[in-house]
């Protein structure tokens, strides 16, 4: 596990060698324990590495002694030994044992094809001096980020934001519409960031670049949610499951040569991580959690012990209280590169320093809600089955009801009407189902900031409608799959882990697994466990037997945090406040005061969707500290080498 970073165009040697220096600096906490770079003029990459897989060799940047082709490299292939032996017998000599060498002699080999053959998480850069041509791959699920920066001539690429900023070549010019969708999604949506001209490398892409072009992105692997409507068996596809989900675990935690974690809520999803690494023969192991003081329905920490008890796991916990929240605030704003309100980035990155004492590496559950709808998709799919039985009633017997029902009610018969006028395919768009939704266009206008953008709901719509079914559940999985997951839970997964110098695996995304699932009929996801109709059904069948009835039984609860309850009472109350509307707040200066006060004094009467603006607005203006982003200034030209390093 690395971060990578590198500079092409006209550039003299000592240009780039500054500008690489400066990136890698900035990315130390990627890698502690290992760097290095090569450098020319017109190109040069780098890399610092966190040593998993051949501790003692796997030095980057490598290169492959036949085409001449070099390469720096983050993250782990976890087939890299099958890789192996297969390019052995087409004649490739190792000199390490590494993954590294096996990714970049099966790219000197069989060019960018050979991405199929990988099976992990990765983010792949590939120079060729004698061609002159750079080669940039992202993983097919997106868990390792990759930026890009290019203004017409000069290209920069880096595991993170800050590391660009770092090279003293990107103009910190703020990408106003982002912020704009910011204020609606809580993150910054993909391809853009929160800066003109620096891009995210979308998840299952590759950037080709050389001299005389500008770069090109091209799509090499992708999968939608197409639910069959066919009879399910439920016993095979659990033995399906069982057995890619077991191979999955294995695979993330055998190619590692130090020790392995995971990551242990108490919910199902990571509790199930356990119980398979346990199932595996991997016994005593380490497990981490964490709660808040507040304690009742903040805390999980009693499932996770019991889950513990019940595995024979050695359990480590952290506590994290309001002072101790404030406190990890700035550290946890800055490492995610951009604005993500995501309350739980905070006690996520308690948790991934308490597990850095133990372990380098530790398994998590991201991915399990998107692919075998989690999360409530089963009173979701109760409502658009019922849409569909009224659609499926003669017009003039609906119209008829509808007459009747406006005698009673006239927002009854209107909704029938409505409910039998759209298409069920249409549906996701009209009630604007998705993860987050903060604030609409008039609403964000009335923050009385002097730029009014595109309407954020276009990215929902051309999301779904790249959605290749016309069933809703498979249409929101999918959304979810390349949207909210990537840019919300992978990223802050990512980014909190790395700047603990911490690898996080997550085996609900093996890909194969994930393709399965997208294949699967809806009954093998939402169903009867038990004589309870419930999410994940595969998932909960799986482990019963495996874990106790009550950890398979408990609803989801997504790491609740109490800052909803903070806002209501002091001293985070008289904090946040300050935080926004304060004498060095930055958000004062460009929105409406009375807008931000009328936004804090409805959080403090308790309105859950104002506590949730407010906490975005925090983010911000946290993320506007941080950065030193004056919007009243702007642009602010460029950020002077190393600064952020």
């Amino acid at each position: 596990m690395c971060g990578i970073a590198g500079v092409a165009g006209d550039l003299n040697r000592d240009r780039v060698r500054s500008a690489v220096e400066a990136m890698t600096g900035a990315l130390a906490h990627r890698g502690p324990d290992d760097e290095g770079s090569w450098i020319s003029d017109g190109f040069g990459f780098g890399m610092r590495r966190l040593s998993i897989i051949d501790l003692a060799g796997g030095h980057q940047p490598m290169w492959d002694s036949r085409t001449g082709l070099g390469l720096v490299y983050n993250g782990e292939v976890y087939n890299y030994q099958r890789i192996r032996a297969d390019l052995q017998r087409d004649g490739a000599v190792f000199q390490t044992s590494s993954d590294t060498e096996v990714v970049l002699h099966s790219l000197a080999r069989h060019g960018v094809n050979s991405v199929h053959e990988w099976n992990g998480m990765f983010a792949v850069a590939a120079w060729n001096p004698s061609t002159k041509k750079l080669l940039l791959i992202r993983d097919r699920l997106g868990v390792k980020p990759l930026y890009y920066f290019w203004d017409g001539a000069t290209l920069t690429f880096a595991s993170e934001i800050k590391a660009l900023l770092a090279s003293g070549l990107v103009a910190r010019t703020l990408n106003r519409q982002a912020m704009w969708d910011y204020l609606t999604y809580r993150y910054v949506p993909e391809p853009e960031t929160m800066w003109s001209n620096i891009w995210k490398l979308p998840p299952g892409h590759f950037l080709e670049w050389s001299p005389a072009s500008a770069p090109k992105v091209t799509n090499y692997w992708k999968t939608d949610v197409l639910s069959p409507n066919e009879p399910v068996d439920i016993e095979q596809k659990t033995k399906e499951f069982a057995d890619l989900f077991l191979d999955s675990v294995e695979h993330r935690l055998l190619a590692s040569d130090v020790p392995v974690g995971v990551m242990l809520s108490g919910g199902l999803d990571s509790s199930a991580i356990a119980a398979a690494a346990v199932e595996l023969g991997h016994k005593n192991f380490h497990t981490f959690s964490v709660g808040f003081a507040e304690g009742g329905e903040f805390s999980e920490l009693e499932y996770a012990r019991r889950v513990a008890r019940h595995l024979g796991l050695q359990n480590h916990e952290v506590i994290v209280d309001q002072r101790e929240f404030l406190d990890l605030l700035p550290a946890a704003v800055r490492a995610a590169d951009e604005p993500l309100a995501d309350l739980t980035i905070v006690p996520l990155l308690a948790i991934l320093r308490l597990a850095r004492q133990h372990v380098k590496v530790a398994l998590s559950g991201e991915g399990a809600d998107e692919v075998l709808a989690g999360y409530k998709l089963h009173s979701l799919n109760r409502r658009f089955e019922a849409i569909r039985q009224i659609q499926r009633l003669p017009s003039s017997l609906i119209a008829s009801i509808s007459i009747a029902l406006k005698q009673v009610s006239r927002k009854s018969g209107d909704t029938l009407a409505k409910i039998a006028s759209i298409p069920l395919s249409d549906w996701n768009v009209t009630l604007r189902n998705y993860m987050t939704w903060y604030w609409e266009e008039d609403e964000k206008a009335s923050l009385g900031w002097n730029f009014r953008g595109r309407d954020s709901a276009r990215l929902l719509e051309t999301m779904y409608a790249a959605a290749h079914s016309s069933e809703p559940l498979d249409q929101l999985l999918a959304v979810m799959q390349k949207s909210w997951l990537v840019e919300d839970l992978l990223m802050k997964a990512d980014k909190m882990s790395m700047a603990t110098s911490l690898e996080l695996r997550v085996p609900f995304l093996d890909y194969r697994l994930v393709e399965w699932a997208n294949r699967q009929p809806v009954a093998v996801k939402i169903g009867t466990v038990n004589g309870r109709n419930v999410t994940k059904r595969v998932l909960r069948r799986f482990a019963s037997g495996r874990l106790p009835e009550e950890i398979i039984a408990r609803p989801k609860k997504g790491f609740p945090v109490p800052v909803s309850e903070w806002l209501r009472n002091e001293p985070f109350r008289t904090w946040a406040v300050h935080h926004i509307t304060g004498k060095h707040a930055k958000l004062k200066d460009i929105f409406a005061t009375a807008t931000l006060n009328r936004q804090l004094e409805q959080a403090a009467a308790g309105n859950g969707k104002a506590a949730d603006r407010v906490w975005a607005l925090l983010v911000l203006e946290t993320w506007m500290k941080e950065y030193r982003v004056d919007l009243a200034t702007e642009p602010v030209g460029l950020l002077t080498a190393g600064t952020l390093a």
